[in-house]
């Protein structure tokens, strides 16, 4: 299949500019119906318009979850395998344009170019492993007294309403979306405001791979929208990754519903770095616990509990680390740190900073704006901060940062430091690095969090399910556990004898 845009030739049915991210619904990029406006959406790295999407109203959410309803009979009567083989299609036409959708999401993101690429490998991942995993999705058979039996079905929920989030707006879509399309769902997809592009992209490569229009659709738009989305009658399931107080609106309109909700909020995670660690691994995953993605990263270890007898070395390599890092244009090969998603977001960052002065925190290194040259003059880099002297009470330790600001905290013993790293409503994940493994289980056992982490940290195999506790969210995405949420089961019952009231008939 080939076509020609903008010059270019498409080998795959998929735009590889960021031209009109619009909707994409029964199988094509189109234009609103109708619209609530539109949106000029900053590209991160220069600051300036990367692309104007129009708000989608209600009219255009009917007819995105229409589409989706519409196909859900066929898409559903197909054998997992069936829709298992396009699913592993849709992989391997991420693997072979990687670079392509990686420099999409770098223009949608601001982050690195080597970083994007792990992003969309791991979408790939995704829809390899629940397209493998779709013909084992099945029920049960259960014998009961005197040759009855029950069989119990494993029945996908219907529509299901996805809205995702700006910092892996690829990766948070398809975790949504390969779980659910295996089960036998049809989906509507919302991505952020802030990142419009790579959702309608995943649409194009989906339809390329096989998968009948209509099974997944895309609507842009903002908060409106998604709450439009999340009420409609015909949507089944609710999925959501973001903020709190955003999930917070999204299980309101679920238990309106009586709609079925998964969230995948936000974090505040301890990273405990005992005495016998290996110091550098510990620095290592510091920098992958704080840094990544311009530290805008739900599962972050922005609280570093070290044990007081090496605090003084390990922040020593720790700031010397994080000085070597580079700050730049993410296109850049040896670029380590992007862009903030936007000034807002950065102005929100650098406040946060300033607080932790206030109450006494020592700005070990970072914490700035870095200008950089010519076109990217206008995009918000920020320095990544090492924050020393921090104290549990302190507004940036208690709250989310979503910004790389690591909060270094000092502990003395086992006792404490776990004491400490549960003192709060977050429970998304955390690590304990230690060399002694019954230390590592029984602190990782006590941790109270969906994901933890023994000797590394931001790890997100798609075997394994990932979520939260707490405030962190409910329900989880990704491994077996996913197809629990995608999913309902119907029991029925076969009789093979005569039934039997007791009393109540009388020959």
């Amino acid at each position: 299949m080939a076509s020609n845009f903008g010059g270019r030739v498409i080998r795959h049915g998929f735009t590889r500019t960021v031209t009109g991210p619009w909707n994409y619904v029964a199988g094509r990029r189109c234009k609103p119906s109708e619209s609530l406006g539109s949106m000029k959406v900053p590209e991160p790295a220069t600051g300036h318009v990367l692309c104007e999407v129009l708000v989608s109203g209600p009219l255009e959410v009917d007819r995105a979850v229409a589409s989706a309803r519409e196909v859900f009979p066929a898409w559903s009567k197909l054998s997992g395998r069936e829709r298992g083989q396009k699913l592993i299609a849709a992989g391997r036409i991420i693997r072979e344009n990687l670079e392509d959708i990686s420099k999409l999401e770098v223009h949608d993101t601001g982050k690195p170019i080597w970083e994007a690429r792990v992003d969309i490998s791991s979408c790939a991942d995704a829809l390899e492993y629940y397209g493998g995993l779709a013909p084992a999705i099945i029920g049960q058979h259960v014998p009961l007294h005197g040759g009855s039996f029950a069989m119990v079905q494993r029945q996908p929920l219907g529509v299901i309403a996805g809205i995702g989030a700006w910092n892996f707006p690829m990766q948070t879509c398809v975790w949504k979306v390969a779980p659910a399309l295996a089960c036998g769902n049809t989906f509507v997809y919302k991505p952020s405001q802030f990142t419009p592009v790579t959702a309608v992209t995943l649409g194009e490569i989906l339809t390329e791979a096989g998968v009948p229009d209509g099974v997944f659709n895309v609507i842009q738009g903002e908060g409106e929208t998604g709450a439009k989305l999340c009420g409609h009658l015909d949507v089944a399931k609710l999925s959501f990754t973001g903020s709190i107080p955003t999930g917070i609106k999204v299980m309101e309109a679920g238990a309106k519903g009586i709609k079925s909700v998964t969230l995948e909020l936000g974090g505040k995670s301890p990273l405990i770095i005992f005495e016998d660690a290996d110091k550098k691994n510990a620095v290592k995953a510091t920098l992958m616990a704080n840094f990544l993605s311009q530290g805008q990263v739900c599962s972050n270890g922005s609280r570093v509990f070290v044990h007081s007898s090496v605090a003084s070395e390990f922040m020593k390599q720790l700031v010397n680390a994080t000085n070597k890092l580079k700050i730049g244009d993410p296109f850049n090969e040896d670029t380590t740190v992007g862009a903030t998603i936007h000034e807002d977001h950065a102005k929100k960052i650098l406040g946060y900073i300033a607080s932790a002065k206030q109450e006494g925190a020592t700005v070990l290194c970072g914490g700035e704006r870095v200008i950089q040259p010519g076109k990217l003059a206008s995009g918000w880099y920020l320095s990544p901060a090492v924050l020393g002297d921090c104290k549990d009470h302190m507004k940036v330790v208690r709250e989310e940062v979503f910004g790389s600001i690591a909060s270094v905290l000092v502990f003395d013993s086992e006792e404490e430091v776990v004491r400490r790293a549960n003192d709060t409503n977050f429970g998304l994940a955390g690590a304990v690095f230690t060399k002694d493994i019954q230390r590592g289980h029984r602190v990782a056992n006590a941790i109270e969090a969906g994901t933890v982490w023994i000797n590394t940290y931001n790890l997100y195999p798609t075997e394994v399910p990932f979520g939260g506790y707490k405030h962190s969210g409910i329900g989880r995405e990704n491994g077996l556990t996913a197809v629990d949420y995608f999913t309902q089961t119907r029991t029925v019952y076969v009789e093979m004898g005569d039934v039997d009231c007791g009393p109540l008939y009388q020959e």
